[in-house]
């Protein structure tokens, strides 16, 4: 038996837990953060506040338990641009996966790279979540800061560097970065030219299960955890959740309901869209189809704050759930924050539409949730342009808990989904990753002993959704050519 060490840095906290190799997940911890949006478009996390928590949770679980750990694994948010002085030290607060303010670097990055063939090279069309672009608009708007950066690094890798020194970054985040030729696993030195970047500014590429180094004195003073111990490399968080779900297989699907809504795909070839991420699998040679919106438990935060007066999300379930399908005729355009997948358009805005005197607030919380089904919806249909229909699909986060959200989704989907119970599947995965690298796994398959399906949520009102959804389809395009 080992006992490993996951830690997830989060959007809204950052967890830490301890898995037996045995037995599964033995205790947990939690430090709460915030995203901050000080201009439009702009999101941003402070990571000291990170390393703070970090060190909080690590050191609340190995007291209270008395455990020694055998390794430590890292996951976070993708992709995370955070620059680093000649010391290590973060020169600006981490620019956020969902950052939208590079819109036209975005535009200008794509006329220099024109005809490069860049989306088949680094899986990725440039788009606001590209690092190349937030190059530009740094050198631009804090040249200071751009001066003195000498490494860039991601969230979770920022804080394996914290744990062991090592300055590494893990293979997804490198891809989800838009700078890394999958094929040739190297940089992409013309993309790098574009940008005003370098291959100095980035570190080598690990595997997630590679150890990186082990835990120094000086963070072994402030974690607790004992100086020595193997650090891997870690793993990008939607990937750790879709691969402690039970992800495993070809047309094996994820939808998770967290702050940002992700939806992925496994699949044994690689292909590309430039409506799509591609990332790779924690199980070699596999891949996953990743999509990704901007916001959607951050939108029903932001309903439930600005519109709600903060009344209970309970509540507002209840209400929801007491409306039929369809809102009343009320669709909700999720796009608060621009949008990521599958339109890519960082200058996207939110819309209420089909609004009338007669409608509650249930029904335009549920249109809330019905729009971001729809979005998932989307996602589908990219999938199925390319031959991939999901064969088995699991849900799970924060936003699983709520049966009228599942339900919802199901329905728009028009496919059974089952709900994994388990509520920390990045730091189950980095620990998992942590196990592989130190000789307690054998397999990456034996994560399937740790995964349970509590319930399967059946679709019930697809005929319905069927409809709205062709509504909603039309009136991204139809807004765009009222706003611009």
């Amino acid at each position: 038996m080992s006992v490993l060490l996951g830690i997830d840095i989060g959007t809204t906290g950052t967890k830490a837990l301890l898995l037996d190799s045995e037995s599964g997940v033995i205790a947990e911890a939690e430090r709460p953060t915030q995203l901050h949006s000080p201009h439009p478009g702009w999101a941003e996390e402070d990571t000291t506040k990170w390393w703070r928590n970090v060190c909080a949770v690590t050191r609340e679980l190995l007291e209270s338990t008395g455990i020694e750990v055998a390794g430590v694994g890292v996951t976070g948010m993708v992709p995370c641009t955070i620059p680093l002085d000649e010391h290590g030290e973060p020169l600006r607060w981490s620019m956020q996966q969902n950052d939208a303010r590079s819109g036209e670097q975005v535009d200008d990055l794509n006329r220099r790279l024109a005809g490069t063939r860049v989306l088949e090279r680094t899986g990725s069309a440039i788009t606001q979540q590209s690092t190349a672009p937030r190059f530009l608009w740094l050198a631009e708007h804090e040249p200071q800061v751009w001066a003195a950066t000498r490494t860039v690094v991601g969230s979770y890798d920022y804080i394996t560097m914290r744990l062991c020194g090592s300055r590494a970054v893990e293979a997804n985040w490198a891809l989800e970065t838009g700078l890394l030729d999958f094929a040739a696993m190297d940089w992409a030195d013309d993309v790098l030219e574009a940008c005003g970047g370098s291959r100095d500014l980035l570190p080598p590429v690990c595997r997630c299960n590679q150890v990186v180094g082990s835990v120094t004195a000086e963070a072994a003073a402030q974690t607790g955890i004992r100086e020595g111990t193997p650090v891997v490399a870690g793993t990008a968080d939607h990937i750790g959740s879709t691969f402690a779900s039970g992800v495993l297989e070809e047309g094996d699907l994820l939808v998770k309901l967290g702050g940002a809504g992700d939806i992925m795909l496994a699949v044994d070839e690689p292909f590309v869209d430039d409506r799509l991420y591609l990332d790779f699998h924690l199980l070699p040679g596999r891949f996953v189809l990743s999509g990704c919106m901007a916001t959607s438990g951050s939108l029903i935060k932001w309903f439930q704050r600005e519109l709600a007066a903060g009344v209970s999300l309970t509540q507002l379930d209840e209400e929801a759930a007491g409306t039929p399908p369809g809102a009343g005729g009320a669709i909700c355009l999720p796009y608060f924050l621009g949008e990521k997948t599958p339109i890519n358009d960082a200058e996207a805005t939110g819309a209420f539409v089909g609004l009338q005197l007669t409608q509650s607030r249930g029904q335009l919380f549920r249109a809330v949730l019905e729009g971001i089904a729809f979005g998932f919806r989307h996602h589908l249909e990219v999938f199925a342009e390319h031959g991939h229909r999901p064969t088995r699909a699991r849900l799970t986060d924060g936003g699983s808990r709520s049966n009228v959200w599942s339900q919802i989704t199901a329905d728009v989907l028009g496919i059974p989904l089952e709900k994994v119970t388990m509520r920390s599947g990045s730091a189950v995965a980095a620990a998992f990753c942590a196990g592989m690298g130190v000789g307690a796994f054998a397999d990456w398959r034996d994560i399937d002993r740790f995964v349970a399906v509590d319930e399967v949520v059946a679709p019930r009102h697809f005929d319905v959704y069927d409809r709205n959804y062709r509504a909603y389809r039309g009136l991204y395009p139809a807004l765009k050519g009222v706003l611009e």
